[in-house]
């Protein structure tokens, strides 16, 4: 009798030891389905991130806490801020870089009233910042000539990370117009001299390393422009900063506008 001949292929549900084993096939489709959603996970975080979504955000807190700290320090002190001026905080000028992001915070406050100046080119600006410079809110301008603004045109400005960049010979000027645009004055916001860290970024894009200067140079400084410090300010504000466990990482003067 003759023998059947033996088919070169088995099928893959096959209980031998083939190309895939019984227990192996039943999970690829629970495998499967786990990539399918993964993968859908990963387009949507993808497409969201793309149109200004978390993943922007995120990383433009990240940039703005790691590369600017006195700007950070700017919006963890708004609360404070607003305890130590009272309505002096209903029409404010942010100035230093990345201020749309305290322009955003500062809008979304009630009854304020926010406008940023960019001291230098947004180069990676997200949709919520260009946003903001179509509709006026924020605008690029070179501090160390006159700003565009009538005397007293807001009730209160900050500025950070910005006056640590500027020569004596500048600060001369660009300080008292500062001063000029503010009704109930000006809040400023520098590096401490033990942070002094020359990067060749910062070099490259501000024209310069940042001058951490120390409490009692800016305190020379004020008098010699006759810009005076607002004391009254100054004991409001670190009353509120001691009910708010709040911890400076920066140094903060408060002066007083112009008469």
């Amino acid at each position: 009798m003759s023998r059947r001949p033996v088919l070169p292929s088995r099928r893959f549900g096959d209980s031998g030891g083939g190309l895939f084993s019984t227990s192996k096939s039943r999970s690829s489709p629970i495998l499967s389905v786990g990539l399918i959603l993964v993968g859908g996970l990963l387009l949507i975080a993808y497409h969201y991130r793309s149109s200004g979504g978390f993943g922007s955000q995120l990383e433009s807190a990240s940039r703005v806490e790691g590369d600017y700290l006195c700007t950070s320090e700017v919006q963890r002190t708004i609360p404070i801020l607003q305890k130590a001026y009272g309505d002096g905080m209903h029409k404010v000028l942010h100035v230093g870089p990345d201020t749309c992001y305290v322009v955003s915070k500062l809008l979304r406050e009630e009854e304020t009233e926010a406008w940023g100046i960019e001291p230098y080119d947004i180069e990676d600006a997200d949709s919520n910042c260009k946003a903001l410079i179509r509709r006026g809110f924020v605008r690029v301008a070179d501090i160390k000539f006159p700003l565009p603004y009538r005397p007293k045109s807001f009730s209160l400005v900050i500025v950070s990370d910005t006056l640590d960049y500027l020569s004596p010979r500048y600060l001369n000027k660009t300080l008292p117009d500062l001063t000029r645009v503010s009704s109930d004055g000006i809040v400023i916001f520098t590096g401490l001299p033990g942070n002094q860290k020359a990067k060749v970024a910062d070099v490259s894009k501000f024209g310069r390393a940042a001058k951490r200067r120390s409490s009692t140079w800016w305190s020379r400084f004020f008098q010699q422009t006759n810009l005076e410090e607002n004391e009254a300010a100054s004991k409001k504000f670190e009353q509120a900063a001691a009910t708010s466990s709040f911890v400076p990482r920066c140094q903060i003067f408060h002066l007083k506008p112009l008469n």
